[in-house]
């Protein structure tokens, strides 16, 4: 991020969130709003301000388990390091604007709306962990059921706890953990999808680094299938075996909570086992490994973007196999898990495709458009509306009681317009009734 913002070529926009987004590949205009810190260019991220304000609230980068005041940093290598005032906690009591040298502080600041001229855009829109339903496997209900990205917060030195293993319930270390795998994810009431073998991977890399710390910690992994497919991946695996660390392979059943002890009692099944009995375990503190799911402002980016999404909430690619970084809209291209759950280094690899994809483009000055496109028959044409509220890239307007007219740059060829035209007024070239007729005379005699 630092090199990124030293970088002369790049401007970085944060705290910000795209608005509008119209035109074509080579001539995007796009809105952002830049969303107010109440404070200006002036602060340095001091602290100063932080020691004096009087209000705590929740921490959402540490998930909500640490505190910060009302004033604060987002996180500590922030980029730019500068303080923030969440209004919705502020009492505007005016001690941070009193003890600021810079006079950095401003209580009026409004919303701003920058305007880009762009020639293409790369979406990336990384990801959010699914979050259990309240109640089950006890999360939400017992205080030492916690998810994967919780445990990553305890574990992380600049964490609520300083890196310091301990339970929510009683702040003690726990001797006995159980990671509960495929929590939201490859279930038919929640995601039917794999979080791609990333929470298989997180699991064994967290349970790995317990024991590195703590050698007498007895930790269980209960998993459906261990998908290691990444390179070195599943020697990692074999290595966690050798530390020690238990794998079951189970599906949890039932949890409930001891009122004295405040220990878990999990019901597994160990399918490896000949008698494949339900037995219960006890445990300090349980592990939810939940899903990878798309973002939460991917909706709202996608009305802007006007995008296809596929099933499962994520941006669709122009092809699955052939071109998974592209989209269906030219000059815009995907990178990261805004396409699909994938891990770091796949994110990597269409990250530098993306950007590959985007230099060609920019570079060759010229880009080369089939013309595959809608065409109106105006003498049909009824003027009834619908293919303009059906398309997709607000293609097709009618202005002034005329006609349809198709923008031929916006247009992708995808044919709704020519679906749901009553008067079979719009065909798309090379599409039309009259060559697929030919075409399958053609295959039939």
């Amino acid at each position: 991020m630092l090199e990124v913002e030293r970088n002369e070529n790049i401007e970085l926009l944060t705290y910000s969130e795209v608005t509008e987004v119209n035109g074509f590949i080579g001539n995007f205009k796009v809105k952002v709003k830049m969303k107010p810190r109440y404070t200006t260019d002036k602060c340095n991220g001091c602290g100063a301000c932080f020691d004096v304000c009087p209000v705590v609230a929740p921490s959402h980068f540490d998930q909500n388990m640490g505190i910060r005041k009302a004033i604060y940093v987002a996180f500590s290598q922030a980029v730019p390091m500068v303080a923030q005032i969440d209004m919705d906690h502020c009492i505007q009591c005016g001690l941070c604007s009193e003890v600021c040298e810079l006079e950095a502080v401003d209580y009026d600041q409004k919303p701003t709306i920058k305007e880009l001229k762009v020639g293409t855009i790369i979406v990336a829109t990384g990801w959010d962990e699914y979050k259990p339903t309240n109640g089950k496997l006890g999360y939400g209900i017992y205080p030492n059921v916690l998810t994967q990205l919780e445990l990553e917060r305890i574990l992380a030195p600049n964490g609520p706890t300083f890196g310091h293993l301990i339970r929510p319930s009683d702040g003690k270390r726990p001797k006995r953990i159980l990671f509960v795998q495929c929590v939201g994810s490859r279930d038919l009431r929640s995601n039917r999808y794999c979080s791609s073998g990333v929470c298989c991977m997180i699991s064994i890399k967290n349970a790995k680094l317990i024991k590195q710390h703590y050698e007498d910690t007895d930790i269980t992994i209960s998993y459906i299938d261990i998908r290691a497919a990444g390179k070195y991946y599943e020697e990692y695996y074999y290595d966690a075996r050798k530390y020690g660390i238990h794998f079951i392979k189970s599906a949890v059943s039932k949890i409930r909570q001891d009122k004295e002890t405040n220990n878990l009692r999990v019901r597994l099944k160990d399918m490896l086992l000949s008698d494949q009995e339900v037995r219960e375990y006890e445990f300090d503190l349980v592990v939810l490994s939940a899903a990878l799911q798309p973002s939460q402002g991917i909706e709202h980016l996608n009305e802007v973007l006007r995008l296809e999404t596929t099933s499962d909430g994520f941006f669709k690619e122009f092809h699955a196999r052939l071109n998974a970084v592209d989209t269906n809209v030219a000059g815009i291209s995907l990178a990261g898990v805004s396409q699909g759950p994938k891990s770091i280094a796949e994110a990597i690899m269409q990250a530098k495709g993306a950007a590959s994809s985007a230099n060609i483009i920019m570079n060759a000055g010229k880009y080369t458009m089939k013309m595959e496109k809608a065409v109106v028959n105006e003498e049909r044409c009824s003027k009834c509306g619908l293919c303009e509220e059906n398309c997709p890239f607000v293609a097709i307007t009618l202005k002034n009681g005329s006609a349809a007219r198709i923008n031929e740059i916006a247009c992708r060829g995808c044919g709704i317009c020519a679906m749901t035209c009553p008067s079979h007024a719009i065909t798309v070239r090379n599409s039309r009734d009259i060559q697929f007729n030919a075409l399958i005379d053609n295959l039939m005699y």
